[in-house]
């Protein structure tokens, strides 16, 4: 994985260690990070985001703690075997719900329809 690949939103509100632990969540659960794969370093993902080292380090740590990740010694963190069980169509569900939920209250607040919506989403989705 290069570490160019996580989309950091220094701006947003969530703390920059969430976004990357999430990132990775998914990119494990939607089978791009495979069981045995290694991750950048923590001085790489933060020098190309110019971050804290502390910071990509908290987010590895909370991956390691939920069995995401695993220590590889002179290799860094690598997916773990625990993380395989985590690519069950529920389990990816489970992962997207909050920002699905946020687009909806969204969508409501600004009184947008949802055929709108779903379109606007089914062309980002095609672009990515």
């Amino acid at each position: 994985m290069d570490a160019t690949l996580l989309h950091i939103q220094p701006a947003a509100p969530q703390p920059i260690y969430r976004q990357i632990a999430e990132q990775i969540r998914r990119l494990v659960a939607g089978g791009q990070l495979a069981v045995g794969d290694t991750l950048p370093s923590v001085r790489e993902v933060a020098a190309a985001h110019a971050i804290n080292p502390m910071t990509v380090s908290k987010a590895y740590s909370q991956l390691e703690a939920e069995g995401v990740l695993q220590r590889q010694r002179g290799k860094g963190m690598a997916v773990a075997t625990q993380a395989a069980g985590s690519d069950t169509p529920a389990q990816r569900w489970t992962l997207i719900e909050p920002s699905l939920d946020a687009v909806a209250r969204q969508a409501r607040e600004l009184e947008l329809s949802p055929d709108e919506v779903i379109a606007r989403l089914s062309q980002r989705m095609r672009q990515q």
